[in-house]
């Protein structure tokens, strides 16, 4: 709509009150258009996904992965590999059960492997977090800590069950600085949890 010859204070009041009705884009939208646009690295990142066979869409659905914050969170912050990673490692591990593309679950998987690389083995991740339901996962990290940091310590629970060398609980906690990346805490709440336990 163009308006013509209004003042100031009518021009405020029409984008105010525009504004009241203007319905937020979803991540799912923002992600498609830039598609749309060309822009490379939502490309690279849909094009991963298909890769695998799912899609990103805006509901949870067998074969589909609504959390398209996170894919490009673990993309921004990890890189291209380590998203790739994330993805194989739960396609492998839960075959891909709809649950498993969960926010926390991707965050806090791509957590635990930036903390511990190559030293965490896939095979090893797969034979025992495949043995324990995603309910079961979701339930202990409730109990350890909110958001994807009590994941990462649920998973690293499991997988160190019955370890002769468990992987170090410190590990998980410690920025990391290699690669030029530094890892960052999910909010101040992690941060300072961290602080307490060292």
């Amino acid at each position: 709509m163009v308006y013509d010859d209004l003042d100031y204070a009518e021009e405020a009041d029409i984008f105010a009150n525009q504004m009241k009705n203007v319905k937020a884009l979803l991540p799912i939208e923002i992600f498609n258009a830039n598609c749309e646009a060309g822009n490379n690295k939502e490309l690279m990142i849909k094009g991963l996904v298909e890769s695998y066979n799912l899609k990103i869409t805006a509901s949870s659905t067998p074969g589909c992965i609504s959390a398209v914050s996170s894919l490009e969170r673990i993309y921004d912050k990890y890189g291209y590999d380590m998203l790739d990673r994330v993805i194989k490692l739960i396609i492998f591990t839960w075959e891909g059960e709809q649950k498993s593309f969960s926010a926390n679950m991707m965050n806090g998987l791509a957590r635990l492997l930036w903390a511990f690389g190559d030293n965490l083995k896939d095979e090893i991740f797969k034979e025992k977090l495949g043995e324990v339901s995603l309910k079961e996962i979701a339930r202990t990290a409730k109990d350890r800590r909110a958001g994807s940091l009590g994941y990462a310590e649920a998973m690293l629970l499991y997988y160190n069950k019955k370890m002769k060398s468990p992987l170090h609980w410190n590990d998980l906690y410690s920025p990391k600085t290699t690669k030029g990346i530094i890892s960052e805490y999910e909010n101040e709440n992690d941060a300072m949890d961290i602080a307490i336990n060292q």
